[in-house]
């Protein structure tokens, strides 16, 4: 399993690396966005706090834990959120997709599933993951029923699993989607994009 920038291409939107270049797009729909709440960063008010994040996100990029995205809607040209791969495990074939984020007019659209497919196919076809881990904050429920639309297993809640910014205890519910799985979810993600193109 190695590793490595590359764009992936959809129909409605493509997964390019993160660069300092995306932080005007990245600030313009992310900043005093709600969903920062249920993420581990804090806050993300000023142009100067996306600055920090993207940087900090970068900064993982190099040690080779992550791997970020930025995802750009095809019809419109216009930076649409953010995703990562992250905690990456060479040695027993495994990553986590998370750090997910779309601005509010990206939101309810194909983007985050077609992002989802674009990253679990490579994931599992080219990379030959054999897990692939999703997690969110317990009060997070809209994320939850996300990501079990895609079909993946809810393994479990790690309670008091991270410290937020703000001092907040934060439990985190698991979920997980093996390589044997991957052809299940694959069709289900392939007929909730079908939805769209009618």
């Amino acid at each position: 399993m190695e590793i490595t920038p590359i764009v992936l291409i959809g129909k409605h939107v493509h997964l390019e690396p993160m660069t300092e270049a995306h932080i005007p797009g990245l600030a313009e729909i992310g900043i005093g966005q709600s969903f920062w709440d249920f993420m581990l960063y804090g806050d993300i008010k000023t142009e100067a706090d996306m600055r920090n994040w993207v940087l900090d996100i970068l900064s993982r990029a190099e040690k080779g834990t992550d791997l970020p995205f930025v995802a750009i809607q095809l019809s419109s040209g216009r930076v649409a959120g953010a995703t990562r791969y992250l905690n990456i495990m060479l040695k027993d074939r495994g990553l986590e997709i998370g750090g997910t984020w779309y601005g509010v007019d990206f939101q309810r659209t194909p983007v985050n599933t077609e992002c989802k497919y674009l990253l679990l196919t490579h994931a599992f076809e080219t990379l030959k993951c054999i897990r692939v881990q999703l997690k969110t904050d317990l009060r997070n429920e809209r994320s939850q029923k996300a990501i079990e639309r895609l079909g993946a297993k809810k393994e479990g809640i790690l309670r008091n699993h991270m410290i937020l910014p703000d001092g907040r205890y934060r439990d985190s519910v698991f979920y997980s989607i093996l390589d044997t799985e991957w052809g299940d979810v694959k069709k289900n993600l392939e007929a909730m994009m079908a939805k769209y193109e009618g």
